[in-house]
Parts: C-alpha cells; structure tokens; sequence
C-alpha cells in the first residue's frame, strides 16, 4: 500500500515486541468491529495505554487510518473516526464494483486448487455461523477475509490497495447488515456464486458475479 506502512516496533507491558503493523490490525479492528464507533476520539496517548504499547507505533497506525479513509484529523481536535455518509457509501460502491469485478477476473486465472479450498473454507465457516447467534464483527471479519483474499490473489497490488481501502470504508458506513440474518444468507448466497465462477476459471464470470455483489449490497444498504 503506498502511504504510510508502520514498521516500528513497540514494547509491551510485559516486555514481549508488538510489530507497528500489529498495532495498526489491532486499532483497525476496533474501528471495524464498530467498538470504535464513528466519531470517537482516536487519542494516541488513550490508546498507547489500552493496548500496552508505547505511543510511536500507535501514532503511525492512526496516520494509517487516516490514510484509509477511517479516521479523519481536523485542527486542534486530533484524529476520529470517520463516519461515512449517504452520498460517500454511493461513490465507494461505485467504484468497489468496477475494481471487485476487475480483481475477480484476473484472480480466475491464478487461483490455485489450495487458493480455492480456503475460499470455500471461509464461506464454509460462514454458513455454520447461520446457526449461531448473531456476531457481527465475527461476520464482518470474513467477509473481509474473502474479499482480501481474492484481491490479494490478483497479483495487482495498485488494485488490492484501493480495495483495501474501499473494503474499510464500506463496512465503516453500515457494519449492523451483518445483525440481519437475511442479509447474512444473502452475503453467503452471493460469496458461493464468486466461488463458483473462480473454480470455472472464466474471468468474465468472476467479474460479473463479483459486481452483481457489490450491486446487491448497494440494494441492502439502501432498505436502511
């Protein structure tokens, strides 16, 4: 990802190293997971104390957000998390469509048979989850395991960017979809057909069911 990568290594309260990356998966997860929620304050210091890191690695994390389009910084407030509006989620889908479609062609022809397998273990574990009573950053977290997965296996890594970062974004504006267990058979319905337009290894079907995706969350998010 071009930007800033956080690459610093902070010490735990127990000695033990943290990674800079593992810091800023941490902070992310907690803007996503909505334990964060929009608006709240991103203090470095608050922050540096929760996760028991020191403060260097926690500042480039939140430096990366801002990046992503998670967290926004004005003058003499300090960095929050972002909320995302009506009109934005519209520009984020639109443009999410074209770039999933594009990442689900060009992954159709290098998915390995392995590659393949974990797909269907994700979506495997999603439809278990059916089951069991509603969790929606468990839900989220898969959802975004699947899509990062087909991105990353494009081999573009431009590409695999944006979409990280429109990825974020879109699950930022509405992360209650997945409190809907319709809306959660519908996600599941949608990640088998992607799935199986992978494993026919026809590019242009793997777009098509890619951006029919997009399409029908556009449609969900619009009932809200």
């Amino acid at each position: 990802m071009s930007g800033q990568r956080p690459e610093a290594e902070a010490e735990r309260g127990d000695g033990t190293s943290l990674l800079g990356p593992s810091v800023h998966r941490r902070i992310r997860q907690l803007v996503l997971s909505g334990e964060l929620a929009p608006g709240s304050p991103l203090s470095v210091p608050a922050l540096a104390t929760r996760l028991g890191v020191s403060r260097s690695p926690v500042r480039e994390a939140v430096q990366q957000l801002i990046y992503e389009g998670l967290a926004v910084s004005t003058p003499h407030a300090g960095a929050k998390v972002a909320a995302v509006d009506d009109d934005r989620i519209r520009e984020v889908l639109a443009v999410r469509a074209v770039l999933d479609g594009l990442a689900a062609a060009t992954a159709a022809t290098r998915l390995t048979d392995a590659d393949l397998d974990k797909l269907a273990a994700v979506i495997a574990a999603q439809e278990t989850n059916l089951d069991d009573a509603t969790d929606a950053a468990r839900d989220a977290q898969l959802d975004l395991e699947f899509h990062s997965f087909i991105r990353d296996a494009s081999g573009n890594r431009c590409l695999a960017d944006e979409l990280t970062r429109l990825e974020a974004q879109a699950h930022l504006y509405r992360g209650d979809l997945w409190c809907s267990a319709r809306n959660r058979r519908v996600a599941l319905r949608e990640h088998r057909r992607i799935l199986e337009a992978l494993e026919s290894g026809h590019p242009e079907s793997a777009r098509a069911a890619a951006e029919a995706h997009v399409h029908g969350l556009m449609t969900r998010l619009s009932r809200h």
